[in-house]
């Protein structure tokens, strides 16, 4: 194959690869089965090339097909070749499950404990150290590195690995890492190579953002896919999807695992449920099925079943989110079942509503849905979505930053010293409405004051250090005022981790009952508060969780998140104090934080108002509140499902609103 030669890189070139058996690699300390491992995988061919081309160019896109063993191999090449200069190769992840399993592999790879020459940090959890020199870590954390050090100077290579997600912190990143790499050049600082990689993105588009950077193609081992359409839409694409497995399952021999796409995890626990239902209840010669569920907030344990091998004899179906799309490669996929639905965070700036809601898949993503069948062998896509409906998706997912609240980027530019939010270099400008919207929501917040350009006050520097959304942060900062840091400290961390209640459908009533100790009419803030102090008073005993159905993993994560944000406010120098039991003060400190957040109860009805939206609004089933009706609350966060439902709910008095923001409400107290 022809490379390009010395002079100016070509736009476009095209590595093709083929199995050989030849290694020059070996580090002589890794187990033979994984050294021949990395062999086998389809970008090793091209490990020489890929180090030369990387070698001379400041910045590439890598196109690679999932399981061609890019992001694990990629910066390990680069390690080996010291194309790093024995400064840290940072590897960047949309989510923190990728990031965290990713490196553990790597780590085995190159025979070191994870946390020493390879490791991650995502948010509230750094496992490096001193000798680090290949970094995985979420996009989130690599953002809040920039604001302490805008030129990166840590790091001489930065792998923005699967771009085509388009998360807001990833976009945000390219413009930051871009900026970072203009200024480094500039100032005559070691150069900073940026790698942009994915399985599948538009690639004229990040080439002309990347400064018309070449795109390097690697071809992996791709084998024909079957795509079956539904004959007519369907009306119920859950209902529709376990009724294809089984026809599946019933025709094709076992050992030929099934992937099932699906929107969350209360959807996933309840399909995983009924197919187990449904298998119990199966003839006696049908192949066992063993079914996992796979999605972002599943504990670590549970996560790696789905890569265990499946047993001779059974077949294995994996019910997950679109994380399973590219992140992770799963092992002997044959069929996929597309229902060709996500879960979006969808923002409307005109009413400040932020809605969790459940949207068709982009071709692109449905693409990559479908390639997972054929990593291995020849597999079949079962899309239950008929051809027409497919013509009619939208090419590419459109990117969050144009469909999310951007309060927390805007707090983070200005972090960085960048006011100019409007012209600032988006890979895709998000709409001018939704900055202006973010800018009012900090305005509200106490955290920027408009003059001439926009700026941080003291209370928004003080906001920008804490990893959390900035009506979190505000509420921290409201407590330190108000001698209740204690309480509210350990309420955002149980809010910043995944549920820590465990329902089973099989348990329901016993569950229920045993969360009778902890409830609270006050709402579900000072319920977690309740659980939280059981905890700690039973020093984190596993049987007190199992009696009491609650997630002993997810109070693990929340205490050391605790830990974390204390430290943070301890360098800060807040007071370290406590309320005690005056809830009322805690309810308040809410209500400073999230007074946007309001809702009042309407008249002769069972349904709500937002009070920044006039939106009809209900109160979710799983809030303590749901057969309360209390005249005011505050909530966390709107999903739009069957209704507009509020979730993680707080009693609050409407004077404290009004003193939380008289400007907000017009000096009109609510309720008046």
């Amino acid at each position: 194959m022809r490379m390009p030669d010395d002079g100016p890189p070509s736009k476009k070139f095209r590595y093709t690869v083929q199995h050989r058996s030849t290694y020059d690699g070996n580090n002589g300390y890794v187990p033979e089965k994984l050294q021949q491992e990395r062999r086998n995988l389809p970008i090793y061919p091209a490990k020489g090339k890929i180090i030369n081309q990387i070698q001379r160019l400041d910045t590439a896109i890598l196109i690679g097909e999932t399981g061609s063993g890019k992001t694990t191999q990629i910066p390990q090449y680069l390690l080996e070749a010291n194309v790093n200069k024995n400064a840290i190769i940072a590897i960047t992840q949309p989510r923190r499950v990728a990031a965290i399993t990713i490196s553990q592999r790597v780590a085995e790879e190159q025979g070191t404990e994870l946390g020493q020459r390879v490791g991650y940090c995502v948010r509230f959890e750094d496992v490096t150290s001193e000798n680090t020199k290949i970094k995985y870590m979420t996009d989130g954390m690599l953002l809040r590195e920039a604001i302490l050090d805008p030129l990166m100077k840590r790091y001489s290579i930065v792998i923005l690995d699967e771009a085509h997600e388009r998360t807001i912190h990833t976009d945000v990143l390219f413009g930051v890492v871009k900026q970072a790499q203009a200024r480094r050049k500039s100032r005559g600082i070691r150069p900073l190579k940026i790698l942009v990689m994915s399985a599948t993105m538009d690639v004229d588009h990040f080439s002309a953002y990347f400064n018309a950077a070449p795109v390097l193609y690697l071809e992996g081992r791709q084998y024909p896919v079957q795509v079956y359409y539904a004959p007519e839409p369907q009306s119920d694409y859950t209902f529709s999807s376990i009724v294809t497995l089984f026809q599946i399952h019933r025709v094709e021999p076992p050992n030929k695992d099934i992937l099932m796409f699906l929107t969350g995890q209360e959807e996933i626990e309840s399909a995983v449920r009924t197919i187990r239902d449904i298998t119990r209840s199966a003839e006696e010669n049908m192949a066992p099925l063993i079914v996992c569920p796979l999605y972002a907030a599943l504990p670590s344990y549970a996560q790696l079943k789905v890569f265990k091998p499946t047993p001779r004899g059974c077949r294995k179906v994996i019910v997950a989110t679109n994380i399973a799309e590219t992140s992770v490669t799963i092992q002997g996929i044959k069929f996929v079942i597309d229902s060709g639905v996500v879960k979006a965070k969808v923002f409307n700036p005109n009413s400040g509503l932020d809605l969790l809601k459940v949207v068709k898949v982009s071709k692109a993503q449905a693409l990559q849905r479908t390639g997972r069948a054929g990593r291995e062998s020849a597999g079949s896509c079962y899309r239950l979505y008929t051809e027409q409906e497919f013509e009619h998706f939208s090419d590419n997912t459109v990117p969050e930053i144009q469909r999310c609240n951007l309060s927390s980027v805007v707090l983070q530019l200005l972090a960085l010293g960048i006011s100019d939010i409007i012209n600032f270099d988006f890979m895709d400008k998000p709409s001018t409405e939704s900055i202006i919207a973010a800018v009012h929501q900090l305005h509200n917040l106490g955290a920027v004051v408009k003059e001439i350009s926009i700026k941080l006050t003291p209370v928004g520097r003080q906001m920008a250090a804490f990893p959390l959304e900035p009506r979190l942060s505000k509420t921290l900062l409201i407590a330190k005022e108000n001698n209740c840091l204690e309480e509210i400290l350990t309420i955002v961390s149980l809010l910043s981790v995944d549920s820590v209640l465990v329902t089973p459908q099989s348990k329901r009533e016993e569950a229920l009952a045993a969360r009778q100790k902890f409830v609270s009419s006050e709402g579900d803030h000072i319920m977690l508060l309740n659980i939280y102090k059981g905890y700690k008073a039973v020093k984190g005993s596993k049987e007190w969780c199992m009696e009491n159905f609650i997630n002993q993993r997810n109070m693990k994560t929340a205490t050391e998140v605790r830990k974390q944000l204390y430290d943070i406010c301890e360098r800060m120098e807040f007071p370290r104090k406590s309320c005690g039991n005056d809830t009322a003060t805690i309810r308040k400190c809410l209500a400073h934080g999230f007074f946007m957040n309001a809702a009042e109860l309407q008249k002769d009805s069972s349904e709500y108002t937002s009070l920044s939206s006039r939106k009809t609004v209900s109160i979710h089933p799983s809030s303590v509140l749901f057969r309360c009706k209390p005249a005011y609350v505050i909530y966390n966060e709107l999903i739009q499902t069957t209704k507009c439902y509020m979730r993680d709910l707080c009693v609050v008095d409407p004077d404290w609103l009004y003193e939380a923001a008289p400007i907000y409400f017009k000096r009109k107290k609510p309720g008046t």
